[in-house]
């Protein structure tokens, strides 16, 4: 378990509640001091890498909210944010839009299609 250096790139993740999606936020490592670092997006870490067990198996705790935790950036974290990210779009797309019956009635057949 290493300390953060200057150029790390870490992630955070929320969600509220269980039905709510999986939210990421990315950063990078701008500054050091003796037992922060801080981050681009101004958060301030605690420069002590502990378990975690929340996101990743390690973790860095946000200075004075220590539940919070950020992680070392890995290609399987980027994945899974573009997929949720995916999702929320998708999501976000369907309440916005203003569907007629005819449009309800169009998508409802194309996915019964789908399925059978």
């Amino acid at each position: 378990m290493e300390k953060l250096k200057v150029g790390d790139k870490v992630y955070n993740t929320k969600q509220n509640g269980f039905a709510d999606f999986v939210r990421y936020s990315f950063s990078e490592v701008v500054a050091l001091t003796k037992t922060l670092a801080i981050l681009k997006n101004g958060v301030r870490l605690i420069n002590q890498p502990k378990n975690s067990y929340i996101t990743e198996d390690i973790g860095y705790s946000v200075s004075r909210c220590k539940g919070t935790h950020w992680h070392l950036v890995s290609l399987e974290a980027i994945r899974k944010a573009q997929i949720e990210n995916e999702k929320i779009a998708a999501h976000d797309w369907f309440n916005e839009q203003d569907f007629t019956n005819e449009d309800k009635l169009e998508i409802y057949r194309y996915f019964k299609s789908k399925l059978n």
